[in-house]
């Protein structure tokens, strides 16, 4: 049997596959580059390794507009390509947003926005809890869904319970509603975090900003993108 492998050159035309009513473009392509150097030179995932308690955990919280994630997931494994024509309808496994019990790979269901990094936080604890070391807990969050309370929480609990284990990156596309004096970098940066913004395109910068040390501290990665109403 042949299998097929794919690129990221490929993730447009993936993306092609899933039409319907869909609304979240922007968001979607948003988050492609990113998630792309997460699960190709990041992330230790696998489709083999759905099971393995000592794999990273990547909770997406942007749910909305999930195309990129089901693209990109489909690319390296997890799913049949197959699915992807069939996104949103009533039948498929691939939803508007993401369901943990329906599509391989997804830690958790995305649905209100606000959840992600409150339990990418719990889920940090856990591990450390539970004496495990090695996985990585990664969280993606979009800027507007930090004007949510309880990402604020989560934020200012982190940093002094020094859970190093945790990254978070925010897909910055300049759609939050209340701005910060500083910038996005400099809310988390006041809470102990270690902090970084970098060009949300740029694989390259992506990659060296995600493979940071941050001893003792966990770690935000603010990836700029173009402008969502540009």
């Amino acid at each position: 049997m042949t299998t097929t492998t794919y690129g990221c050159t490929d993730l447009p035309e993936l993306m092609e596959l899933m039409t319907g009513a869909e609304k979240h473009g922007p968001a979607a392509t948003s988050t492609l580059d990113v998630l792309w150097v997460l699960y190709d030179r990041v992330l230790r995932v696998g489709p083999e390794r759905l099971e393995d308690p000592e794999r990273d955990r990547f909770l997406l919280s942007k749910g909305h507009g999930p195309m990129a994630y089901y693209a990109v997931l489909a690319a390296k494994g997890f799913l049949p390509v197959e699915w992807l024509p069939g996104f949103g309808s009533y039948d498929s496994p691939l939803g508007h947003h993401p369901d943990r019990v329906l599509v391989p790979g997804a830690e958790i269901g995305s649905g209100s926005l606000g959840h992600g990094l409150p339990i990418a936080v719990g889920t940090a604890l856990g591990l450390r809890a539970q004496g495990r070391v090695d996985p990585a807990v990664w969280v993606l969050v979009g800027d507007a869904e930090l004007d949510e309370g309880s990402n604020h929480e989560a934020i200012a609990y982190a940093g002094p319970a020094g859970l190093d284990r945790l990254h978070t990156v925010v897909i910055d596309n300049s759609s939050a509603s209340h701005a910060r004096p500083g910038g996005i970098a400099a809310r988390f940066e006041v809470a102990g975090w270690s902090a970084e913004t970098v060009d949300g395109r740029d694989h390259d910068a992506l990659h060296a900003a995600f493979t940071a040390p941050h001893p003792g501290r966990p770690r935000v990665v603010v990836a700029r993108v173009e402008p969502k109403n540009a």
